[in-house]
């Protein structure tokens, strides 16, 4: 059985799962995207080959087998995207949570089923029908639970709002001990400097106490304002809008003083560096063009 363990988002990586660019499909149409920035490279005609995406995810690859981390790939589903792993369930604690995803992306999770054969069914959990959540919203942080969600009315009408509140009210009874804190995100369709699609895309807790955050990624400013209290404004590296969009806020930890991040991620590599972080540096732009980056492709499973 493969043991699961994890609390937080940067302990000492043991086990992961890792998404695929492997018959990725034909390019999609205006309508069938899923983010305003696919949408936007569809529509400018530099959406990403298949093979440029492969030569990124090798190179990711290559810092795995360099920490010696075991990784786990899904089933290669002809013509369908299976980059973004951490979209279709997250672990917490021990338990492996399945996401409630856009229903024309259930088939990703079918493609887990080697995976799923290795962990005790007792720590397969599956939320009831009306909680939506995907893996990027929920970001651990040891004693907390933190959960992106959007509470609007008119939350059906955005493609791009993924988690509600009867999944984090959920989380929160699985998980009595722990305080699950939600943050309200600023959501569109077609702009994706107005999108954090995902809290990570906006949000994420490093190692020795840092953190990346983008203001606005937020609704609501006390937001932000409670995670730069939490955190402290010295341990914060506070995105651009136009950084956001280009995904520095999902980086990757392998530990607690180890991250993998966008070579062209200039700033807040300089940044990171500073703070005592070795910076594993990996070309991942193309994929970025889909809204998600480092952290979406990935699923720990284990981290000690």
């Amino acid at each position: 059985m493969l043991k699961l363990h994890v609390n937080n988002e940067y302990a000492r990586l043991k086990a992961v799962l890792f998404g695929t660019a492997q018959s990725n499909g034909p390019i999609p149409s205006a309508e069938n995207c899923y983010d305003p920035s696919s949408l936007s490279h569809v529509l400018s005609g530099t959406y990403p080959a298949e093979v440029d995406m492969q030569r990124e995810m090798s190179a990711v690859m290559a810092v795995f087998e360099k920490y010696e981390v075991e990784v786990f790939r899904p089933t290669v589903i002809e013509n369908c995207n299976q980059i973004f792993a951490r979209d279709i369930a997250f672990v917490i604690d021990d338990k492996f949570i399945k996401s409630n995803i856009l229903p024309n992306r259930a088939e990703e999770y079918h493609a887990l089923r080697t995976l799923l054969e290795k962990i005790d069914p007792e720590d397969l959990i599956e939320l009831p029908e009306q909680c939506h959540v995907e893996g990027g919203d929920v970001i651990l942080c040891n004693d907390y639970i933190f959960i992106g969600l959007y509470t609007g009315s008119d939350y059906s009408d955005y493609i791009t709002a993924r988690t509600n509140t009867q999944a984090a009210e959920a989380i929160q009874k699985l998980f009595p001990l722990k305080t699950v804190k939600t943050f309200e995100l600023r959501k569109s369709n077609s702009n994706p400097l107005e999108n954090a699609l995902h809290l990570d895309c906006c949000f994420q807790p490093l190692g020795n106490g840092k953190a990346l955050i983008h203001d606005q990624g937020f609704l609501d400013a006390s937001d932000f304002e409670w995670l730069l209290k939490f955190f402290g404004k010295d341990n914060v590296f506070v995105a651009t809008q136009q950084e956001m969009s280009k995904m520095y806020c999902n980086v990757f930890s392998i530990s607690e003083d180890v991250v993998i991040s966008e070579q062209n991620f200039t700033r807040l590599n300089t940044w990171l560096v500073a703070q005592g972080f070795t910076v594993e540096e990996v070309p991942y732009a193309e994929i970025s063009k889909q809204g998600g980056l480092l952290r979406c492709s990935t699923l720990p499973l284990n981290r000690n």
